[in-house]
């Protein structure tokens, strides 16, 4: 077998076999085939498609490039999340206390960050001592004893991908749909849990910026994982402003404790609760999802996810005061009110906007290296559908540095538009896909 026939193959617009894609991914993975012919490929890829068995090959090739987690030791069926990244994302912080706490157990490898703010470890680091480095079998004991445990995603889970990923993104091939779907259920299918729930955000704040691109990326997700096995469902949801008020490590743990003590901002909770009915519902503890969402509030009304939260943070060596004690938590020096100049109604706050001024705070990395400033961030006061009034605060700077204060003010209230008519209602979930039926 040639790599030199595969790419001309599929520089054709024809079908790659299985045996071809492990070629591929085996040979590039041990460093036996060259860059400069899998860029020929990911190209030919980017031109021509592929199709549902290609891509479902591809998936299970790179899942199979490393290690698949074995989650047999541990109780009950396995619910892992995923999302495809915004602005303001908290909702792992607030979801997985909430599972735990109905006795399902949530087995999460994340990575960290590289973008506007920090990934759910980044944040997770704001409580002193708490630590991803754990074991497999401190691992899989967490997960058995409190339902919950996130671990630092392993070096040897989808090599492949890592490896792909990084040509891709130097030959501008990122954004085929097939390409983008292989590289995020590789990763999910390694971790192996049973059920797996995606949130596929769309808008000016998320990779996919029109719902026609998110609605195809879940749907193509949610066949590979079908076809691999799994339950699956994908929640495709708003990210044109972003979600919840607080953006920045700090700010949004501080944000996610008072969604756990029921205080949490409409937009942000609808969201949790689309997803965590998902999440109830393949784990086989309710029938509807009406009764799957009463479950879940029941464990913010009794206190029982935010117990479940402290017990979480305490299990991998940190502080859990800082649980009950938000205010422990860090925040920036210097607070720098940006204000609004006109009257009218806010339309529109330009996510991607709002996630670079964070990142202009040092919120977030430019590169796998950069430092995170894990106190600052950026709290809005005003959200799509308010009234504003010239001199009105529009949101709060929390900064280190007065110079990027200033470069944040800027990138802000660009960020927002705003106009004479009132915003129209804007569901925050467009639609819900559920093992390869839509059901909402």
């Amino acid at each position: 077998m040639r790599m030199y026939d595969i790419i001309n193959k599929k520089k054709r617009g024809r079908h790659l076999s299985e045996e071809e894609i492990r070629f591929m991914v085996n040979g590039y993975t041990n460093g036996e085939i060259p860059d400069y012919q899998v860029s020929a490929l990911m190209m030919a890829v980017c031109f021509q498609g592929m199709d549902a068995e290609e891509t479902l090959h591809l998936t299970l090739a790179m899942r199979d490039s490393g290690e698949v987690l074995d989650l047999s030791a541990i109780e009950g069926i396995k619910v892992d999340k995923h999302s495809t990244g915004g602005v303001g994302d908290k909702t792992s912080l607030v979801l997985t206390p909430m599972a735990a706490a109905l006795g399902i157990p949530v087995a999460k490898m994340s990575g960290r960050g590289l973008g506007h703010t920090g990934g759910t470890i980044d944040k997770l680091a704001c409580f002193p001592g708490f630590s991803t480095a754990l074991s497999k079998e401190q691992f899989y004991g967490n997960v058995n004893r409190i339902k919950m445990a996130i671990m630092g995603q392993t070096a040897n889970l989808a090599p492949a991908d890592k490896k792909l990923y990084a040509l891709r993104d130097v030959t501008a091939t990122v954004d085929q749909l097939s390409l983008i779907a292989a590289s995020i259920m590789s990763k999910k299918l390694a971790a192996n849990a049973d059920a797996i729930v995606l949130d596929v955000k769309t808008g000016n704040g998320a990779f996919m910026k029109t719902e026609e691109d998110a609605f195809a990326l879940a749907r193509e997700m949610v066949q590979i994982g079908v076809d691999a096995g799994k339950q699956m469902s994908a929640v495709i949801t708003d990210m044109d402003q972003p979600l919840g008020n607080a953006v920045g490590n700090s700010l949004e743990v501080k944000e996610a404790i008072l969604s756990l003590n029921g205080l949490g901002p409409k937009d942000f909770m609808e969201v949790v609760y689309a997803l965590g009915t998902e999440m109830v519902l393949a784990a086989g503890r309710a029938e509807t999802p009406g009764q799957a969402k009463e479950l879940l509030e029941q464990t913010i009304q009794t206190g029982t996810a935010l117990d479940k939260f402290a017990e979480f943070v305490e299990a991998q060596g940190g502080d859990k005061r800082f649980v009950y004690q938000p205010e422990l938590l860090p925040v920036g020096n210097i607070q720098l009110q940006a204000m609004n100049t006109e009257d009218g109604i806010v339309s529109r706050i330009l996510a991607e906007e709002i996630g670079l001024a964070t990142l202009a705070l040092g919120g977030g990395r430019l590169t796998k290296e950069s430092e995170i400033d894990l106190s600052v961030g950026i709290l809005l006061h005003k959200k799509r559908g308010d009234m504003v009034r010239a001199g009105d605060t529009l949101a709060t700077i929390y900064a280190n540095d007065m110079e990027k204060a200033k470069e944040a003010y800027g990138k802000i209230v660009r960020a927002y538009e705003i106009g004479p008519d009132p915003a129209g209602e804007v569901p925050m979930v467009k639609g819900i896909i559920r093992n390869g039926r839509m059901v909402q």
